[in-house]
């Protein structure tokens, strides 16, 4: 098994045009790293250009100790299964999972243990007969899983690979590759631009946006304490509502004010936020610079709570909003709002009453609030 190091990898194509730029990852022995982003953000040149299929522009790649810029993709014992499965039609499964270890000239017995251990754990020995079209989409997946499992690789490379797949049994290979992880022991690095398959699977997480490394951390870092505008809205289903503010200083405390001017409030806006103790602390000197200036307010749809006793207790972000559209989920029901031109969406109980066309109130969390700088996108306060 292997670590894999990128230093200052740069992919720079013919025109000028850059698709990755600096990228800078330690992966360690055994992890589970996720590259997540927008379609065009460089995440697929990234992993190809770790397989060997893309050449590298500047950088060093290494894998374990090597340094493998140079070194072919067959030579760099590292695996990769693709988004379209990439199966010989003419072939079995069997003859599928065993050709790479044909060309390598491994002995029919030790090929057909490494095939027939492959299929046991993936639960695919009845299809090992079987050619391709007539598999299903989860059967085909697993094949191509296979045919990277027998080869014992130091690396695995997967490229969006369950994004052909049904929403159902998407949910259930994401389990299925988290498992295959844990028993293989193996380096995984995994491409998708799904952030829920980011969330659920990975140990770390690379987001990447328009060729740049964003953030690199856990899942419950990237939520919780974004270190950006982009990245607070691109992790998390529904998405971070984002809202222009105005930051005050008010009686020697710090406030987030939005809304319409209100002459009947005694700060001459309708609805402001006030930032509690525990989230100044650390941040005082930016926040001091900020005041009276343009901000963003973010907020979970979950920090915004539709229940009477929430909004009993709240003395800070009561807002009134009008329900646009209200989905319900079952286990929760999501909340579409608008208050005075600003959308809002807020994930509530799914015994909550509201309806499209009802005028509602709704608290804010102060507790759970987001800042980001309305120039730079940075984030101020988590």
């Amino acid at each position: 098994m292997a670590s894999v190091s990128l230093r200052e990898i740069y992919k720079k194509y013919a025109g000028g045009v850059i698709a990755v730029s600096d990228f800078n990852i330690e992966i360690k022995d055994k992890e589970f790293i996720i590259l997540v982003g927008p379609s065009g953000c460089g995440k697929s040149t990234t992993l190809r250009m770790i397989a060997g299929l893309e050449e590298i522009s500047e950088g060093e790649l290494y894998i374990g100790d090597k340094l493998v810029n140079d070194i072919a993709p067959k030579d760099r014992d590292i695996a990769m299964v693709f988004q379209n499965y990439a199966l010989y039609p003419h072939m079995t499964v069997f003859e599928n999972m065993a050709f790479g270890l044909k060309l390598r000239k491994v002995p029919k017995d030790e090929i057909s243990r490494k095939v027939e251990e492959a299929a046991r754990i993936l639960d695919i020995s009845h299809l090992l007969s079987r050619k391709p079209k007539a598999l299903s989409g989860g059967q085909r997946q697993r094949v191509a899983l296979g045919r990277a499992i027998v080869r014992e690789p130091q690396v695995f490379l997967l490229d969006e690979p369950l994004s052909n797949l049904d929403a159902k049994l998407r949910a259930q290979m994401r389990t299925e590759i988290s498992k295959l992880h844990q028993k293989l022991g193996t380096t995984f690095i995994y491409v998708t631009h799904d952030q829920t398959e980011a969330m659920t699977m990975g140990d770390r997480i690379v987001v990447m946006k328009d060729g740049f490394v964003q953030q690199v951390d856990t899942p419950q870092n990237l939520y919780t304490s974004p270190v950006n505008q982009f990245v607070a809205g691109f992790m998390g289903s529904p998405q971070m509502n984002f809202v222009d503010a105005y930051l005050r200083k008010i009686d020697g405390k710090y406030t987030v004010e939005f809304g319409s001017e209100d002459t009947k409030t005694t700060r001459g806006v309708k609805y402001y936020v006030e930032i509690p103790e525990s989230k100044i602390t650390d941040n005082e000197l930016t926040l001091a610079e900020l005041v009276d200036k343009e901000i963003v307010l973010g907020v979970r749809p979950e920090d915004i709570h539709d229940e009477q006793m929430f909004l009993s207790a709240a003395s800070t972000g009561v807002i009134e909003t009008d329900v646009i559209i209200t989905e319900m989920m079952g286990a929760e029901t999501y909340l579409y709002l608008e208050c005075e031109g600003i959308p809002l969406t807020a994930r509530v109980d799914p015994r909550s009453t509201a309806r499209p066309q009802d005028k509602i109130t709704v608290a804010i969390d102060p507790n759970k609030i987001h800042i980001f700088d309305k120039e730079t996108e940075k984030t101020v306060i988590n």
